[in-house]
């Protein structure tokens, strides 16, 4: 779906993301809890991006990123969306949820810290490397939380084409 407009960048975000330079923008929503549907949004972002003849590392880091995001609003929260933005130059990933929040973002971000419960780890969940392979996996990423409300994460993956 073709994006139209000009809207300004989401607050964080590379100046160069203005929507009337889209290639390709869509909103998908996330349950909460819903493992059933669990990847298929990262799923749809890889094909998208194969179709658009970017690089496997492009599209690797940018499935990782999105299925790792998309998890955790799945394992955390009660509902979510992402919000995918192509450009030419840019991946825009912006995933926005309502749930418990973050308590401690220092120590969710390292490597084996975990929050999720022990029925998410009986189903293979919940190792602690969501957010760490995020990062690792973008070139750009702000993270906005508040305890009780919910997280933001805004992401972005340069390719350059």
């Amino acid at each position: 779906m073709p994006a139209g407009g000009c809207t300004p960048p989401a607050a964080g975000g590379p100046a160069d993301m203005c929507e009337e330079d889209a290639l390709y923008s869509k909103r998908f929503e996330i349950r909460g809890g819903d493992f059933d549907t669990a990847g298929e949004v990262s799923t749809q972002i890889k094909s998208i991006l194969k179709s658009a003849g970017l690089s496997r590392d492009v599209i690797r880091r940018a499935t990782i990123a999105s299925f790792e995001a998309e998890i955790n609003v799945v394992i955390h929260a009660e509902s979510g969306h992402l919000e995918f933005l192509l450009t030419p130059t840019t991946i825009r990933l912006i995933v926005e949820d309502k749930g418990p929040g973050i308590e401690n973002v220092e120590l969710a971000m390292q490597e084996g810290f975990s929050t999720a419960s022990d029925e998410m780890r009986e189903k293979g969940f919940g190792a602690g490397m969501g957010l760490p392979n995020i990062k690792r996996s973008v070139d750009d990423m702000k993270l906005e939380t508040e305890v009780g409300v919910g997280t933001t994460l805004r992401l972005a993956i340069r390719h350059g084409q």
